[in-house]
Order: structure tokens, then sequence, then C-alpha cells
């Protein structure tokens, strides 16, 4: 392969990668400015930080920040070689000088809509953020859904896959490095509600959200006051039902009948049987009745199974009768 060809699809694998990452980056910061009690000029020069293209946006010395200079300088900047604009235009570029590498879905992917961001300025952007996001992640997915399918496994889709994958990498740490920078100055908030829902726009960027309530089983933190929040809500649902205040009246009284009968056969065993309560068969009785128990349980299940499909209620209902 000539080297031109292998440059050509290293820096078009990177500028699809970075142009798709640069998107999650931006609608991280997005979504961070819209929470509650959040400093969105803080939250959008992380993100301009974070970039590592617009140092004059994340200097903290620097003039009031707007979402819509962020936006322009990372989005739309033709000057800036990093903004999704430019991204775009690159690695159109780059498969140009090399059509015959590419597949013709791939080629498609890229030279489709590739303009439109061109006639475009900062306001119409900002209004129209997330669809311009959700277009840019689109068109990435196309890319590389196309390279995945259509390119042979040659030279040339390892030097591209690598390109996607080194740049991949750089900006997953950027993205956990907005967290850091907003977080750094108020450690305070680390493990509240707020944090949780900064780390949830985390996974959500790196489309790691779905992966890690896979591996977690949906776990979270129990300082969490959205779980809270839930936990209330449910809590609210099971007091206003009059099912649930029928059925623990039932289990109520159900409780105060054997506690009664706990306390009375003792003395009906004495006074009426004339058995001494501290004669060795009513302590051999006593230690048998834990062991008597079990066993019914297990009974009552195997019961239940053989017969029943595995219900459990016939069978309770049964043992609740012979009670």
């Amino acid at each position: 392969m000539l080297s031109r060809t292998a440059e050509n699809l290293f820096w078009m694998g990177r500028y699809m990668e970075r142009a798709d990452a640069t998107a999650r980056l931006i609608e991280m910061g997005y979504r961070m400015a819209m929470l509650p009690g959040s400093n969105e000029q803080e939250e959008w020069r992380s993100v301009a930080a974070a970039s590592g293209s617009a140092p004059e946006l994340a200097d903290p010395k620097a003039k009031a920040l707007s979402a819509s200079a962020v936006v322009q300088r990372l989005l739309l900047d033709p000057d800036n070689a990093s903004s999704i604009r430019s991204c775009l235009t690159s690695a159109r570029a780059n498969g140009r000088a090399i059509r015959t590498a590419l597949t013709q879905d791939m080629w498609e992917a890229l030279n489709d809509g590739w303009r439109s961001l061109g006639q475009m300025d900062a306001d119409t952007a900002l209004k129209n953020l997330p669809s311009l996001l959700e277009w840019t992640k689109n068109r990435t997915a196309a890319f590389r859904g196309a390279s995945e399918i259509s390119l042979l496994r040659n030279d040339g889709y390892y030097f591209l896959r690598m390109g996607g994958l080194i740049e991949r990498a750089d900006m997953t740490l950027r993205l956990l490095d907005v967290k850091y920078y907003v977080l750094l100055p108020e450690t305070d908030v680390v493990g509240g509600g707020r944090d949780y829902h900064q780390w949830t726009s985390v996974l959500r960027a790196t489309s790691a959200l779905r992966a890690y309530h896979h591996v977690y089983k949906g776990e979270a933190d129990h300082d969490d006051t959205d779980v809270h929040g839930r936990m209330s809500e449910v809590f609210k649902v099971i007091v206003k039902n009059r099912f649930v205040w029928i059925m623990a009246s039932a289990y109520a009284c159900t409780g105060a009948v054997r506690q009664t009968i706990d306390q009375w056969f003792p003395r009906y065993l004495q006074e009426v049987h004339q058995i001494n309560l501290d004669s060795a068969l009513f302590l051999v009785v006593g230690f048998l009745i834990p062991f008597v128990a079990s066993a019914g349980s297990f009974i009552s299940g195997i019961v239940s199974d053989t017969l029943f499909g595995g219900r459990r209620a016939p069978v309770a209902a049964g043992i609740y009768c012979l009670e």
C-alpha cells in the first residue's frame, strides 16, 4: 500500500471519530448546563477546555462565555481544525484523494450533507443543537457501519481502524476530563443528585449507559436524591392502595392470634394435661418443633410444585385452615 493512501485512511478515521466525539462532548456540556443549580458558563468553559481546540474560550480570565460562542467554535468554525464542520470537510477531502480505496457506501456516507453546516450561523445552530448533534452522530455511525460491512480486510482497513481508535481513546479521556474539571472546585456535590446526573451524562456521551446498567443491574447510589424521589412515589402508591391496608390488617390479626396461642399453649398443657414444663419430654418437644416446622415447609413446597404448578397460595390457604 502507498504511504499516501495509508495516511489518508488513517486521518479519515481520526477526523470522523473526532467529529463524533466532539458532538458527544457538546451534547454532554449541553445536558450538564441544564441541570438544576449548575453554573452554565463554567459548564461550557469545561467543554471548551476539554476539547483542546479552544484555549481562548477555556481561559478562566477570559470575558463572559456564552453557549453560542462555544457552539460556533466547536461546531461551525472553519478555522478550527477540530470543529465538526472542519472534521467532516477534511474527512471528505481525504476520501476524495483516495476514492478508489473506498467502497460506494463509505463514499456516500462521507459525501452526504457535508455542506449543510457551512450555511448555518451560531444562533441557528444553538436553537437546533440536539438535532444537529444527532445528525452528526448518525453520519459518523453510517460511515463506521459502511466500513465494517463493505471494506476489504486489508492494510487499508487496519489503518482506518487505527486512526479511529486512537482518536476515540483521546476523546474518551477528554469527556472524563469535563466531569472532573466541573467538579474540582465543588467537591461537596460528589455523591449527590447532581453528581449522579453528571455521571449519567458522561455514560450517555460515550454510549456506555446501557452497558453500565446491564453490568451493574441498574444499581444506583442510595444517597441519590432522584432515587429517594422515586422511592417516595412508590411509598405513596402503596399507602394509598386500600388492598394493601386490608392485607396488612389481616396479617396483624394473624400475628396477634399466633402470639395469643404461644402464651396460652404452655398454660393449657400444664393445667389440662398435667404436663410439667420442666420435664424432659416438654424440653424435647420444644427442641423438635423448629425441625418439624422446617420439614413442613419443605413438604408444602413439594406439594405446591407437584400438584399446583408452583403456586404457593393454595397450600398456604390449606395450612391456615388446618391451623
